[in-house]
């Protein structure tokens, strides 16, 4: 099969690693990719959204299978793209179409069909520019702190937790009348703040059956401790610990089941993975968010973990016999360490040359913000690698992870070293 990967992250490289060693795999594509995805397939030099490059590309290189990474090709339609041409429609594409990619692309959506599918989830309201005063005097009759989510896509930066009355009128003034955010905060979601521990539990689904992949926990703080500005993410480990059996059953039972009979019952198709962002209140499962995409850096924490070919599951999901497909674990844990520039979150340098990585024996590294010119790999964005270890113990999974971030250099390099402490 001739496979093409969407996207050029950490995420993307973890796929293309895994998808890499299929035996049903002929060749691989990866647009754009990175430094590092060409050890894997080929770098293809398109845009995202350049949906039409991107169709011309699949043609002509007889692409069996489309595997889109991030959202924002998802949510602006490339399924449905795909769908709409007589030339393209055969070609399965492994994404929700637009109106499944609502699940992430409004969380406003998100919320009422939650409400409406009884999936268990945070108090909420939503206001847009013209409500601003009932959102004002809807702030009044909360507890703090409260939670106010721009509606749309806002790069992972949208939601803010406001500890005082003052801080959430400001802040919804600033959103909504002064488009703090642009145009995804045209709508914001004022939502209760949840106590308790959060994790991601990731689903594949052929829009009927599904399976349920490992679950994971990120780390999204800058500083050690879980401080300071939140990131796009700067660690992860799977299995969770706390996420025992009885735990995962109520999330199949009170979650995972209902969303996908949502879905029917409202009419969407859905062909991918579901991200279920959940927070563990007193051993009940909530939803924070859904996304309609694998997480990143939890792909690269996942991914390792799953022992059988992923392709064969992909398969699945594009011929909708996802159920007679079985997937083998590891029993090991993996732990992920991101390496960011300097100044990350804010602003950044880019450009800087990355060395050592070919020492790294024991972890996977994964490529994520990096360009490579004339020959040497170099830093092209906030986060630049992730550095993944597999071990028998969740203890010796983060002293190798963090070991081996160590052993990387580039001017400005950070990471933290505390990736899953409040587990042990």
């Amino acid at each position: 099969m001739n496979i093409l990967i969407i996207g050029s992250g950490g995420r993307e490289s973890a796929f293309a690693w895994k998808i890499a060693q299929s035996p049903q795999l002929t060749q691989l594509y990866i647009a754009p990719g990175n430094a590092g995805t060409g050890r894997y397939g080929q770098n293809v030099p398109l845009k995202v959204t350049d949906f039409d490059g991107i169709a011309d590309f699949v043609l002509q290189h007889s692409i069996d299978m489309v595997l889109v990474g991030p959202e924002e090709p998802l949510v602006k339609g490339i399924h449905d793209y795909f769908l709409d041409r007589t030339d393209l429609r055969d070609i399965p594409v492994i994404g929700p179409q637009r109106a499944g990619a609502q699940l992430e692309g409004s969380k406003d959506f998100a919320k009422q069909f939650m409400v409406r599918h009884g999936v268990p989830t945070a108090a909420s309201r939503s206001f847009d520019k013209a409500t601003l005063a009932d959102g004002l005097a809807y702030l009044e009759t909360q507890k703090l702190p409260i939670v106010l989510k721009a509606d749309g896509l806002a790069a992972g930066k949208g939601v803010l937790i406001c500890t005082t009355l003052d801080e959430a009128k400001k802040e919804l003034q600033a959103m909504l009348a002064d488009a703090k955010f642009g145009e995804a905060s045209s709508k914001v979601v004022i939502e209760e703040y949840l106590t308790g521990i959060e994790l991601s539990v990731f689903v594949l689904t052929d829009g009927d059956s599904y399976k349920i992949l490992p679950a994971a926990k990120d780390y999204k703080r800058i500083g050690e401790g879980d401080t300071g500005l939140n990131t796009g993410g700067m660690g992860s480990v799977s299995p969770v610990p706390f996420a025992d059996n009885e735990f995962l059953d109520k999330v199949e039972e009170r979650i995972i089941v209902p969303t996908i009979n949502g879905l029917k019952k409202d009419g969407i198709p859905y062909k991918g993975f579901i991200f279920i962002g959940l927070m563990n209140v007193g051993g009940d499962p909530y939803v924070i968010e859904y996304n309609v995409r694998m997480g990143d850096p939890e792909t690269e924490s996942v991914l390792p973990r799953i022992d059988s070919d992923l392709l064969d599951l992909l398969q699945g999901v594009a011929k909708g016999d996802l159920f007679e497909r079985s997937f083998t674990l590891s029993p090991k844990t993996a732990a992920t360490v991101v390496l960011v520039s300097g100044g990350y979150p804010g602003n950044f340098e880019s450009g800087k040359a990355i060395s050592n990585v070919e020492n790294v024996k024991d972890s996977i590294v994964f490529h994520a913000g990096t360009k490579e010119e004339n020959g040497v790999v170099q830093t092209a964005g906030g986060r630049v690698l992730a550095v993944t270890a597999l071990e028998d113990t969740l203890f010796d999974a983060l002293q190798q992870a963090t070991a081996d971030a160590g052993r990387i250099y580039f001017e400005g390099k950070y990471f933290r070293k505390d990736i899953g402490f409040d587990l042990l």
